[in-house]
């Protein structure tokens, strides 16, 4: 998955998700807590790889990932017109109340508040990713 892409969330909640990234996430889907105040998105396959790598942890270490990621899990299915609802309690988390930006970062989608994308991303320059390209060997 790869892209940008910036919506509304609507007053139900509803969010229209790109049809490049239905088309790698499936007909359904699920919605979790992610990292840095965002939403993922992952595809059945994915989510299923995810829970039984954390599952597989002894649970001295898996504990927090679990209430992590599973207690705000919910399985999402896009209706006819793209959109799915999002969750109150995860729009809450990731503060997502109007504009949002939709993102595709390989394996899985992130969904995040337009203003703190902006801010996150903003800080992210060429200088720092060429540092973590070095450090990771490439």
């Amino acid at each position: 998955m790869r892209g940008e892409y910036q919506h509304n969330i609507d007053a139900k909640g509803r969010l229209f998700i790109p049809a490049k990234l239905r088309e790698s996430l499936g007909s359904a889907f699920v919605a979790t807590k992610g990292l840095d105040g965002c939403l993922f998105l992952y595809s059945m396959q994915a989510w299923s790889v995810l829970e039984d790598k954390i599952n597989g942890l002894p649970m001295s270490k898996s504990r927090d990932l679990q209430r992590f990621f599973f207690s705000s899990a919910a399985d999402c299915a896009p209706d006819a017109q793209g959109r799915v609802v999002i969750p109150q309690n995860l729009r809450q988390y990731a503060g997502l109340t109007k504009e949002v930006t939709v993102i595709g970062v390989s394996g899985r989608a992130e969904i995040w508040d337009t203003g703190r994308w902006l801010q996150y991303s903003g800080a992210l320059t060429p200088e720092a990713v060429a540092q973590a390209m070095e450090e990771l060997g490439f």
